[in-house]
Formats: C-alpha cells, sequence, structure tokens
C-alpha cells in the first residue's frame, strides 16, 4: 500500500475503538502508533508511559518531549518490575511476566480514565524473532494496530518520516533487561550500569549500539559498519577506559555487529 493509503487505513482502524490508552515508548513503533491515535480520537486517546528499572532516563525524556510537543495526555506509571521474582529471577519468559504485569497496570490506569481498548506498537517484523510478551498481550486482549494491518519496521520509519516525526531514524530500543543472559538475576545496579555504559559510547558518536553482560564482561554490540571506527583514532582505548570507570573488568567488541535478540538464550551451566 502507499503511505497515503496506510496512514489512511490506520486511521480508521483507530477511530474504530472509540477511545484508547496508547502504551507509549518513545520508540520508533509507539510514537507513529501515538502520532495517529492522538490524529484519530483527539481528547479521547492518551499516551501511557512506564517507569520502570528496565527503562533508560533518556526515553522518559523524549517520551515527555514528544507528548508535550504535540499536546497529547500523557500519562506515567510507576511499577516495580525488580519486586517480581519471575521478571528478577530473569528466565527465558521473563518478557511474558513482565508484559503482563505493565499492561495488567496500564489496563487499570485506562478504565480509572474512561479510556478503551489499550493498544501498543508490535509490527509485522515482531513475529520473526522471540518475543513471549506477545503471549501476555493476547491474553490480555491489548491491540496491536500496526501489527493487525500488516506494517513492517521499514515501512513505519518510511510513514515516520513523511510525517516528519523525529523518530523516523531513531535506534531501535529495547528494555534494559534485554542485555544480560537470560538466568541471571537482575538488580538495579547492574541495569544502570548498563545505562551509563551504552550513554558513554553514545556521546561518542555512535548510534546503534548494544551493551551486553557477561557477569564482568561487557560485550558491545555495534552496526557492522561503525566497527572500524571504534578502532580509529584511539576510541577504543577511550571507550574501554569509560566502561572499566563503571565497574566492568574486560570490555570486548563484538565482531558480529549489532542484532536484536542475541541474549535470547539460556545462560550457560556454571563450570
Amino acid at each position: 500500500m502507499k503511505h497515503e493509503t496506510v496512514w489512511a487505513a490506520l486511521l480508521a482502524r483507530l477511530q474504530e475503538l472509540g477511545s484508547t490508552a496508547v502504551a507509549f515508548s518513545a520508540g520508533v513503533d509507539s510514537t507513529l502508533l501515538l502520532k495517529a491515535a492522538h490524529d484519530a480520537l483527539g481528547e479521547k486517546a492518551a499516551a501511557v508511559t512506564v517507569r520502570s528499572a528496565f527503562v533508560p532516563a533518556r526515553e522518559l525524556e523524549e517520551a515527555e518531549a514528544f507528548c508535550r510537543a504535540e499536546g497529547i495526555r500523557h500519562i506515567l506509571l510507576d511499577v516495580d518490575v525488580l519486586a517480581l521474582p519471575k521478571v528478577r529471577d530473569n528466565p527465558p519468559d521473563r518478557c511474558y511476566h513482565c508484559k503482563k504485569a505493565l499492561f495488567t497496570r496500564i489496563q487499570r490506569a485506562a478504565a480509572e480514565l474512561g479510556l478503551g481498548v489499550v493498544i501498543e506498537g508490535s509490527n509485522a517484523d515482531d513475529l520473526g524473532d522471540y518475543r513471549p510478551g506477545m503471549r501476555a498481550l493476547r491474553e490480555l486482549g491489548i491491540r496491536s494496530p500496526l501489527l493487525e494491518l500488516g506494517l513492517t519496521k521499514a515501512e513505519i520509519r518510511a510513514l515516520s518520516r513523511e510525517l516528519g516525526l523525529p523518530t523516523g531514524d531513531k535506534p531501535a530500543m529495547a528494555c534494559l533487561a534485554t542485555r544480560f543472559v537470560t538466568g541471571r538475576p537482575l538488580d538495579e545496579e547492574g541495569l544502570r550500569r548498563v545505562e551509563r555504559a551504552e550513554e558513554a559510547i553514545r556521546e561518542l558518536g555512535f548510534r546503534q549500539l548494544r551493551v551486553r553482560v557477561h557477569g564482568d564482561l561487557a560485550r558491545i554490540e555495534l552496526d557492522r559498519e561503525a566497527l572500524p571506527r571504534m578502532l580509529e583514532g584511539g576510541l577504543a582505548d577511550t571507550v574501554r577506559d569509560r566502561l572499566l570507570a563503571l565497574g566492568f573488568r574486560y570490555v570486548t567488541l563484538d565482531l558480529g555487529g549489532y542484532r536484536t535478540g542475541s541474549m535470547n538464550r539460556p545462560a550457560a551451566p556454571p563450570e
């Protein structure tokens, strides 16, 4: 479909809801979905953003800034995800338990505000990855309009650029828990260390990156085209020094580059 047709179909789908609460993370998908919901429903659409240990401060700031600029009602919910054993212990299906808790809380907030269906930004490409959280969305009756219309990430980015949204070329994001090997418990200190490590690298001009944690080793994933730059002009030394200062003992560069879901495997048994 042409972009105008896609946009019209999305607006029509959202108008059918009457009112909605949009789970808003300030990422590429949820930003387009929120813009569409607000255009379709006006004051009958609100953004709901969860503050938790898994969300970088940068993402919360961008969420607030977007809603302020667009004049969209924005609700912030605090959820202590680390108080949930099935999330804190980081099992392979952690995302299922986390999504179930977060979206149950969002649904409750939506009901209190008199809003109808809760919607979120999954897209057609998400069906090709291991995403146990999708099961929680189905169980709770959460709608995914972008997925329902079969929109891919590339189409969402293209449409976002046409609309002049700030997220058209924004790097993909994921919650901080995805930086850790499954089976290793999560804690606030480790999550903040990863957040600071990624910010330290981002400040040097790298955009798409992850710092994956393996005990006291930090494994840096960058887009393949950015790998050579890391080895130029002393940048590798700068990055190593910054991450060592944060408490890592070893710092490595993954020659495979950035890839989604690279931690979607159980932790190896202890030696």
